[in-house]
């Protein structure tokens, strides 16, 4: 195991637990390009069982950590310490793992560009040549997270035995990229945009940034309506999320870096499906578990709706929520319930 590491701490309720960054050497990416020196940041709860057997591996959203699905880590939780060996990883591009933002020999616009699928060859590098996993009982995320776990059925179908998507997509919809673009054109707006690169934190460029995303990415018209009651408390709450941000410390570029991973991923085109995204998706062995709100302004939920049609067998759930994309977010009780009782079912099948 790598020697632990401090790391910055989330708002709000988090599982704490060391902190390790695995330095895998170079990282040959898809494109042919490589990652000098990578990292790959991880977290893990629980002792691994002798058969290797009881291993869960959680992937984290586009610019989040290790830390986003805490609320379904834990004694009592469908992913029990007690019961399982948790890895919380950190995706290329977050801050933690190897990204722009960190990296001495490839900074800021010298980072290549990565994809979903080298974010998944990473962690299988660090479950197998650091870990000893060879199997794992389960793959979680939601948003990107749940990207990620797609890919890896598809990447790896004899290692991966069951897998739950939170507002997944297995192919990134037009509308999603029209969002992240959105995004990357109020960052790059910004004075502190040199055209390659950012010469400075660009704090007006992140709070055009807060408008755009973070209203589409949690919170629905019936959210709004029913949590604000004037034009004043909506204006404050948006300041309140610009705050939030700016406490977090993400840096732009990695913004940029993980955004245009987002955008093109596709699990189709993963070598040997030729572009097919609907027979990459056929061909998952995995028990599939995809939870979905009714509404998504950020991944659409049709995206969701269309894996779980053309996985054999997988089971679709729709969350009782108006969050939209933070309905996997762990804000609401109810949604909590929902997604641990579903997970739940899931890992006892």
């Amino acid at each position: 195991m790598a020697e632990p590491r401090d790391h910055p701490r989330p708002p709000g309720a988090f599982v704490d637990a060391p902190h390790r960054l695995a330095a895998l050497g170079d990282l040959a990416l898809e494109s042919g390009e490589v990652i000098r020196d990578f990292g790959q940041s991880y977290v893990t709860h629980g002792r691994l069982d002798a058969d290797g057997g009881n291993a869960i591996l959680v992937c984290a959203a586009i610019g989040s950590t290790h830390h986003r699905l805490d609320f379904l880590i834990g004694p009592g939780r469908a992913l029990s310490p007690e019961r399982f060996f948790v890895v919380a990883v950190d995706p290329i591009g977050n801050g933690l793992s190897s990204s722009p933002s960190n990296s001495r020999r490839q900074p800021g616009m010298d980072f290549p560009r990565f994809s979903i699928r080298d974010m998944v060859r990473a962690q299988a590098r660090l479950l197998r040549e650091r870990l000893g996993i060879e199997r794992l009982a389960a793959v979680v995320g939601a948003s990107m997270g749940g990207m990620q776990a797609l890919q890896w059925a598809v990447s790896e179908p004899g290692m991966v035995s069951a897998v739950a998507a939170m507002t997944p997509m297995a192919r990134t919809h037009p509308w999603s990229v029209a969002v992240n673009e959105t995004t990357r054109r109020c960052l790059l707006a910004d004075r502190a945009w040199t055209g390659r690169g950012f010469a400075r934190r660009p704090d007006d460029g992140w709070r055009a940034w807060v408008g755009a995303l973070q209203l589409l990415a949690n919170r629905t018209p019936a959210a709004l309506a029913e949590g604000f009651g004037s034009l004043a408390e909506v204006v404050a709450w948006l300041d309140g999320r610009c705050e939030q941000q700016a406490a977090q410390g993400f840096d732009a570029h990695d913004w940029l870096y993980q955004s245009w991973a987002y955008d093109g991923h596709d699990v189709g085109t993963t070598p040997g499906f030729d572009g097919d995204t609907a027979g990459a998706l056929a061909s998952i062995r995995a028990r599939t578990l995809i939870l979905a709100p009714r509404l998504d302004l950020y991944n659409p939920v049709e995206a969701a709706r269309f894996a779980a049609e053309h996985i054999r067998g997988s089971r679709l759930v729709e969350l009782p929520s108006n969050l939209g994309h933070q309905a996997a977010g762990g804000l609401c009780r109810e949604d909590v319930a929902c997604i641990d009782d579903a997970l739940r079912r899931l890992l006892a099948a």
